[in-house]
This record gives structure tokens, sequence and C-alpha cells, in this order.
């Protein structure tokens, strides 16, 4: 049996993640610094009027689909697509009908995969809340049955695998929590990027 010289460790470790687990104590949710927007706004992006028939050109509509899933795609630098929008527009002589399409696509694309990425972190939250609940509880229990006149120590070896195992699973879901925080701020700033270059192409009547 092992000697239980890892609680202290332990209970140390628990304490110092523990308070990283949400920045608004107010929302459990969300365990991020940045302030929680659960859905975006076409509008605060897209100033023009949006067109609320479909196009009746199917190689206009086809030309909107391929550029806007390309435009979707994060692994393509917003930049790199500017001579791809440019020749798009010029074709369709800077249509703010055309590229407002364009855009609408792209924003119903990527607001879906955002909300997606919000609900998954939500769902990390409360995983991590109940894990460190598990944590504290084991840590009680070992506290417990450690000032007992007979201690379990087979109990207390149990337990203390037990928060071997919670802690390093803890501790490695945690170190995720910047990526996953940065994501939804990353959509948002391509949907902005991608609207200013989509608006440099309007030209408008008369």
């Amino acid at each position: 049996m092992r000697r239980v010289t890892s609680f202290g460790y332990a209970l140390a470790l628990a304490l110092v993640a523990a308070p990283g687990l949400a920045a608004d104590f107010s929302d459990p949710t969300w365990p991020c610094i940045q302030r929680k927007v659960e859905n975006l706004s076409i509008g605060l992006m897209w100033t023009h009027p949006l067109p609320e028939t479909p196009v009746s050109d199917p190689e206009t509509r086809r030309e909107i689909d391929r550029l806007a899933a390309k435009m979707a795609l994060r692994r393509l630098e917003v930049e790199s697509l500017r001579p791809e929008i440019e020749a798009f527009a010029a074709r369709h002589d800077g249509s703010p009908d055309i590229l407002g399409r364009v855009f609408r696509d792209v924003f119903d694309t990527l607001s879906t995969r955002r909300g997606k990425v919000v609900s998954g972190i939500e769902d990390f939250s409360l995983g991590q809340i109940e894990l460190s609940k598990r944590i504290e509880a084991a840590h009680t229990e070992m506290a417990n049955l450690m000032q007992a006149e007979t201690p379990d120590y087979d109990r207390i070896d149990a337990l203390e695998e037990q928060l071997d195992w919670d802690q390093l699973i803890y501790s490695d879901r945690q170190s995720t929590i910047t990526y996953l925080c940065e994501t939804p701020t990353l959509i948002e700033q391509r949907l902005y990027s991608l609207s200013q270059i989509l608006r440099q192409q309007i030209r408008e009547a008369g």
C-alpha cells in the first residue's frame, strides 16, 4: 500500500486550478475572460439592405455558394481571399445585393459554427465543475479518514488513486480552455474582416 504523501500536493493543485474555472462567477457555464455573446447580429457587420428573394440565375447562385463556402474556411487567411473576392465583385459590377448574399451565406455558416463552440464551452465548464466537486469530496473524505482513530488505509489508497486520475484529467482539460475561449472571438473577427473586404467592393448605383 502506498503512503498518503501526495495529499497536500493534490489539495494544493485543486485549489490552484479551481479559480480558473470561471471568469464570471455569475455564470458557471462560461469560464472565459471574453464576454459571453450567444448570438451575433448580421446587422452590426453589414450595413446595406440584405435581399430577401432568392437569386434567379443558377450560375450566379453556384458562384455565390462556392465563394461563400471558401470564405467560411477558417484555415484560409482572410487576406488570401481578397483577390478572389475582388474578381467576383468585378464580374457582378460591385452589386450590393450579390455581395450581400455572399456575406449572408458566410455569416450563416460561421455563426452556426460559433454557436456550437459556445455550447461546447458551456458543456465543458459544467463538466469541469462536476469534476472539481468530485475532487473536493474525495479530499474531504480522505481528511476525515486520516483523522479516524483507526484509518481505513485501503479506502484512503483507493481515494488517492482516484484523485491522481481526476486531477490529471482536470488539468489536461483546463489547459485547453484558452484555445476554446478564443475560438468564438476569432470567428467574430473573421466575419468582420470579410464584411469589410466585401463592402469595399460595393459600387453604389448612380
